[in-house]
């Protein structure tokens, strides 16, 4: 029974030193960080001379690229006559030539989905006469069946007649 409890004991003693590695593993870091924070706040609490930035102004656009100064919006198009001239138009007559694009756009796609639909009822109404041809062929098939099946059942009615009469008469037949 002691081994039992030696190896429980040994068992206990490894899970704590699991627990124990884990614990440093997570909490570590953030424990070290504020250990750092805290002895810098001690050092800059020390007494520091106070830092002196002698740091030359930044540099100006005009020093980096002077070219840049030069262009201007009014520049804008100089040189080509026609985007010069969309360039004076004004806000307003830009957004009417918008919407004037936007209508003829439209226009275009209604005359195109008109053209559809025309050729839509011109298809359907073809399969309508196609449809109209087969039902107009089968009822006139099946008026030549029901005709047929008359004609054979008056021929039977005969056949059986005339069979009759010569059975009367001392036919044996097959």
């Amino acid at each position: 029974m002691s081994s039992v409890w030696r190896s429980g004991a040994c068992l206990r003693c490894c899970l704590l030193l699991v627990v124990g590695v884990l614990v440093l593993c997570v909490s570590g870091p953030a424990l070290l960080w504020r250990l750092k924070k805290g002895l810098a706040v001690a050092r800059s609490a020390g007494g520091c001379p106070p830092c002196v930035c002698d740091c030359p102004p930044p540099e100006s656009l005009l020093k980096i690229a002077p070219g840049l100064v030069n262009l201007s919006i009014t520049d804008c198009g100089k040189h080509d006559p026609e985007l010069k001239k969309e360039m004076e138009k004004q806000f307003v007559d830009l957004v009417s030539e918008e919407l004037k694009l936007h209508a003829a756009v439209s226009e275009e796609h209604k005359h195109h989905m008109n053209l559809t639909l025309v050729e839509a009822r011109r298809v359907a109404t073809e399969y309508q006469r196609e449809a109209e041809k087969c039902n107009t062929a089968t009822e006139t098939c099946e008026e030549a069946r029901e005709r047929s099946e008359a004609s054979l059942i008056k021929e039977r009615k005969i056949t059986a007649l005339w069979e009759k009469r010569a059975r009367q008469l001392g036919w044996e037949g097959e």
